[in-house]
């Protein structure tokens, strides 16, 4: 096949070397791309939110299969576009995609369907917003209903605290709902119409400091599988949250194809969802994509073309992913400070260095975003995954950079 993937974040990175390593992938060109994905395919200076230009793009490659990494292509409709001039595409229509471009959408289908989440208000207005606090006990969570890069939500502590974020949010859409007690665990399974299989789960660390303390982030860690998320906790998800969102979007004539990532929290009474996602995590993707066995490529097709797919076979080893991040993110990050030792951090065992923020400047690698690496390694268990990571990250020259040194604490505590 001739594949076209769409992005040029850590994700990104991960999905080409992952895609580039299917027995039926024979030319894959990523638009825009970046320097580590560059690695794997041809990158073309292309805006993958403009449907005629990616349109313009696919045809000139004959391209068999387009997967689209980032949520907005997916809410812009770019998957729309593509279909309708007859290309396979793995990621859902506009319609499906407001499962992660309106939190409020979201909201609003699981109290019709009976899907467990949250107890939820949504406001339009600062006014109301305000008011509507007093319906909540402290802490509250504030929510962006719309695109947010993983950064829209406050989890504010205090009263002062969620009348501050708020008013930073002005006027417009948002969702003011309970919080919700437990652990944080991440599902993803592959979807096309009423069907569903999982994927795969991981355990993000959204707080950018140790300890789960500070903002919340894109994300600055993860690791893979989540054991968390039991078998029996993964099945409850599947039958009480996924596939009842699978029925109703494909009731409501707007069936979602893909792979639809649950955000869940583990509570006394079982899974809730906190969100979704339309498209794989960042950087949850960075740690599953190499416990995938298999033909990739061919597994993503026949999401995308509706054939019958079977839940893909996983490594039995562990995964951690680091993400390496500009000072200043997640506010104003520094650019333009140099990154080197990749080559040496990926001489360690198991470990695989993939770009999210970077671009090449005379000769150079140079940050150019807020996450800039995701520092991946595989291990028997957990504990070794971790080792090597860390002893990747340690090889790597990036004067503005930072990380957490505390990924996996939660499961690596339980297991010691």
């Amino acid at each position: 096949m001739n594949i076209l993937l769409l992005g040029s974040g850590g994700r990104e990175d991960a999905l080409a070397w992952r895609l580039k390593q299917s027995p039926s992938c024979d030319r894959l060109v990523a638009a825009p791309g970046n320097p580590g994905i560059a690695r794997w395919a041809e990158c073309l200076p292309v805006d993958p939110c403009n449907a005629g230009a990616v349109l313009d793009l696919a045809t000139t490659i004959g391209a068999d299969l387009v997967v689209v990494g980032p949520e907005a292509p997916l809410v812009a409709g770019v998957a729309d576009a593509l279909r309708a001039q007859g290309f396979l595409v793995f990621g859902p229509d506009a319609a499906a995609a407001q499962l992660e471009g309106s939190k409020g959408f979201t909201k609003d289908l699981c109290a019709r369907v009976g899907i467990p989440t949250a107890r939820y208000v949504r406001i339009e207005t600062e006014g109301d917003a305000l008011a509507a606090l007093d319906g909540f006990a402290i802490p509250v969570v504030i929510k962006a209903d719309g695109l947010a890069a993983g950064k829209g939500v406050t989890v504010a502590m205090s009263r002062n605290e969620a009348e501050s974020a708020i008013r930073a949010a002005g006027d417009g859409p948002m969702v003011i709902e309970e919080f919700l007690e437990g652990e944080e665990a991440s599902l993803f399974a592959l979807v096309d119409g009423e069907r569903a299989v999982v994927l795969a789960s991981a355990q993000d660390h959204k707080r950018v400091g140790e300890g789960d303390t500070g903002p919340n982030t894109g994300g600055m860690g993860a690791y893979s599988p989540a054991p968390v998320l039991t078998r029996g906790l993964e099945q409850r998800a599947m039958d009480e949250i996924i596939l009842p969102t699978a029925r109703a979007m494909a009731a409501a004539g707007t069936p979602f194809s893909g792979v639809l990532y649950a955000g869940l929290m583990l509570t006394p009474e079982g899974p809730k969802l906190i969100e979704y996602n339309v498209r794989f995590g960042d950087p949850e993707c960075e740690a599953i994509m190499p416990r995938i066995i298999g033909d990739f490529a061919g597994l993503l097709r026949d999401v995308a073309s509706g054939h019958d797919f079977e839940p893909p076979v996983l490594s039995t080893e562990a995964s951690m992913t680091v993400v390496i991040a500009a000072r200043g993110y997640p506010g104003d990050p520094a650019a333009g400070g140099e990154i080197a030792g990749i080559e040496e951090a990926e001489a360690v065992d198991g470990v695989t260095v993939f770009q999210a923020g970077t671009r090449s400047d005379l000769g150079r690698l140079v940050a150019n975003g807020g996450r800039v690496l995701a520092v991946t390694a595989v291990g028997a268990n957990l504990a070794t995954a971790r080792e090597r990571v860390y002893r990747a990250v340690d090889r790597i020259s990036f004067a503005d950079g930072f990380c957490r040194r505390d990924i996996g604490w939660r499961e690596l505590e339980r297991q010691a």
